[in-house]
């Protein structure tokens, strides 16, 4: 074999698998899998709708052409987008007899290849690897005399990002911004100045960043043709998936690798109304013009939607069947494969901590139903969010993981605020408050000293996710104050900043596996048996920032994305107002008009297959029950804690409280949850528990409207909890536990 087979080489994989009955590949492919399977020579186009099987289908097709003979292992290189999906590529193949197919992501497979080359195109060692950019550009920002805060360089790392794969360069970044209607973080001509000094600075030091990667291997490609020829030798057949997130240089590289009349060897796998990260450089252009630049190319649409029951795809094309702009004319119409469920829940709130809780006791009617925690999920649009669902399930004793940012009170911004208020409260009289009127007003003057602003700032990036965190402390500083006033209790610094501590304190649970919190953006690739897609009003989904036509449609392919996460259940929620008792302004989303009830005519065209779509009876009253204020029993302040709003009193006005029930009440759930192997959360948390012994309920009715006793529970434990209220002992019942379920965490 050449050269390039040698040992270290960025080609040296190790043998094939079996070689033989290529037709047990394609057993158990649908028709248009097994027509992606057995379309082996390129150039080939499959536009792969959510849930279809495009993993499975490209996965096929390599094995396939590995076990018959058409491809040689070594010669096959697949490239995906994430390290994780490469690593379910390889793990696929190998289980189908294709071992030693290359499966990588873009950046893993150009790093192999400069490295392997570099010497002998350019001499000398390879130059060193930037892990992160950020230092460089904080660097080079102040290079240019520029002072820039720690989110502010996420963001400038963000745009020369941008730059790069668009291949912009420094001189030409500022006419890109305004040409692309990009809303820059910086001033663009600021940003173009620290960009200009960083490519000088790490051309002065010799490092190159990831971007460099991609860059300078389609540089040596293509200004070396021997070294050109040789790996276009080696590499015969390519495959590249999620093909609608490819950038431009990505497809620089990939022209050089294909070579000129390439598309003979090419597979390529997307769906462009799953394009969600233009912001990044991605486009779906490539997917789409496919075709144009390859005639000849063999398309396969695939559209059995193998995931989603038909009510959850109903809705999925509905969304997109009221989209505009040229994703939109190519789009997939799914049909779903599976058996009918549950049609897409709509819920509308009052208020955002409303929204929050409810949504928490839904999701433990769900595990005391038997759906594992991990698969649930709650999605939102920006990681701000978080924070209130944070707290509504802490409070609810449910298990949760965050997926892709850290949890509200451990980000830095937060825990920074967290010091200059603590510093602030012990100062007493500080300079900075001094003449704020209020707690909410020292609150601010505090975070103006870290760049707190009334208005939010342009755009999108870590500076506007920095300015959530700290809007979300200060609207919890009202309503702290706003409770703090109705009770006749203290609302200074020193208050809030213990009620924070408390808050963060009950927020710090150890990682279990839990309902995953996530963003939309977060969220892709994933999938869940329920789905909970909340904050759907306008200003969030779209977000406020998105101006033009393309980042409004972009939006909405993240909903999109969103629905079609869920396998079965689907929640769809949104809430009025921010806060109990503000003013009930807000819109759900537009993208849902004609699709939810009473919205209008609706938005989806004929043909769209699946279910109605609709609001469950019983769904739609138990979201409108729980609307406007909750009142403290003694005092009658407006609750806004989800634990006092369960008990109905505030934590500080005096207990009714049967203590001795309690106790016996407490002995009863560890007895259950001993039997059940459970923690004893599972049967009825503390506070459900102490809401029961204050009311002393006397009947089914009674306890049912205890918050934290639904009707699972209530016929699960009903008999016995009424028997500890009356006095007596309840009867010894084996306990029922199906498929592992133990209980609905109250």
């Amino acid at each position: 074999m050449q050269e390039d087979l040698l040992s270290g080489s960025p080609f040296d994989f190790g043998g094939a698998g079996p070689a033989t009955g290529p037709d047990a590949v394609l057993a158990g492919l649908d028709p248009e899998q097994r027509a992606v399977a057995t379309a082996l020579q390129g150039p080939v186009c499959v536009l792969a709708g959510a849930g279809t099987g495009k993993t499975r289908a490209i996965t096929h097709r390599i094995a396939y052409g590995v076990r018959s003979g058409v491809y040689q292992p070594a010669q096959v290189l697949a490239v995906t987008f994430t390290a994780r999906a490469a690593g379910e590529m390889r793990g696929r193949l190998r289980q189908l007899g294709a071992e030693g197919v290359q499966a990588r992501t873009f950046h893993a497979a150009a790093l192999r290849q400069l490295q392997y080359f570099w010497p002998r195109a350019v001499g000398g060692p390879v130059p060193q690897l930037l892990e992160r950019k950020v230092q460089l550009v904080a660097e080079a920002a102040a290079r240019c005399g520029l002072r820039v805060q720690r989110t502010e360089l996420r963001d400038l790392t963000a745009e020369v990002e941008w730059a790069k794969v668009t291949q912009i360069g420094p001189d030409d970044y500022p006419t890109a911004v305004q040409k692309s209607g990009r809303e820059a973080p910086r001033d663009p001509a600021e940003t173009a100045q620290v960009y200009r000094v960083y490519e000088e600075t790490k051309t002065r030091r010799g490092v190159i960043d990831f971007e460099d990667v991609l860059l300078l291997t389609a540089a040596i490609l293509e200004d070396r043709p021997d070294i050109a020829d040789q790996v276009r030798a080696q590499y015969r057949h390519f495959t590249v998936d999620e093909y609608q997130d490819v950038s431009p240089l990505q497809q620089r590289l990939l022209d050089q690798w294909t070579g000129p009349g390439g598309g003979a060897s090419l597979c390529v796998v997307g769906d462009a109304s799953q394009t969600i990260y233009s912001f990044t450089g991605a486009t779906p252009d490539y997917l789409l013009n496919f075709r144009t630049r390859h005639p000849e190319a063999t398309v396969v649409k695939l559209v059995r939607d193998y995931r989603s029951t038909p009510q959850v795809v109903h809705l999925a094309n509905g969304l997109l069947a009221q989209a505009r702009g040229q994703a939109a004319r190519h789009r997939l119409e799914l049909v779903s494969q599976r058996e009918a469920g549950p049609e897409p829940v709509y819920t509308e709130y009052e208020d955002e901590p409303t929204e929050a809780e409810t949504t928490g006791r839904r999701i433990q009617e769900l595990l005391a139903a038997g759906v594992r925690a991990s698969e649930v999920a709650v999605l939102f649009r920006t990681n701000g969010q978080s924070e209130v669902y944070e707290q509504a399930l802490s409070d609810l004793g449910v298990p949760y993981q965050l997926k892709g940012a850290e949890r509200f009170f451990e980000r830095p911004e937060v825990r920074d605020a967290g010091v200059l208020l603590r510093g602030a409260a012990r100062a007493g009289s500080d300079p900075l408050t001094d003449g704020a009127p209020g707690l909410a007003a020292q609150v601010r003057a505090v975070l103006a000293t870290r760049g707190f602003t009334a208005e939010p700032p342009a755009g999108s990036g870590a500076v506007r996710e920095r300015w959530e965190s700290l809007a979300a402390l200060v609207r919890l500083a009202e309503e702290f104050e706003r409770a703090q006033a109705a009770a006749g209790g203290p609302a200074d610094l020193a208050a809030y900043v213990a009620e924070l501590d408390a808050r963060a304190a009950a927020q710090h649970a150890p990682a279990v596996e839990g309902v995953t919190l996530a963003s939309l953006h977060a969220a892709k690739g994933l999938e869940w048996d329920a789905v909970f897609l909340v904050g759907l009003t306008e200003g969030t989904l779209p977000i406020i920032y998105a101006k033009t036509d393309e980042q409004v449609e972009e939006e909405r392919r993240l909903l999109y994305v969103g629905v079609t996460r869920a396998r079965k259940h689907l929640s769809l929620s949104w809430a009025l107002s921010r806060s109990p008792g503000g003013r009930a302004s807000r819109k759900p989303t537009r993208f849902l008009d004609g699709l939810r009830p009473g919205s209008g005519a609706p938005g989806a065209r004929s043909g769209s297959r699946g279910g109605r779509g609709g609001v469950e009876p019983g769904e739609r009253q138990a979201g409108r029950r729980v609307r406007g204020p909750v009142t403290c029993r003694v005092c009658e302040r407006v609750l806004t804690e989800a634990v006092e709003r369960k008990l109905r009193r505030c934590e500080s006005c005096p207990s009714t409280m049967d203590e001795a029930l309690y106790e016996r009440l407490r002995e009863w759930r560890a007895g259950q949850a001993r039997k059940q192997g459970a923690p004893a959360y599972v049967v009825f948390t503390d506070a459900t528990l102490m809401a029961i012994a204050e009311d002393v309920p006397a009947s089914r009715q009674e306890l049912a409207v205890i918050s934290g006793v639904g009707a699972m529970k209530l016929d699960k434990y009903g008999a016995a909890v009424l028997s500890l209220c009356a006095g007596e002992e309840p009867e010894e019942d084996p306990v029922d536990v199906v498929d592992g379920d133990p209980g609905e965490p109250a």
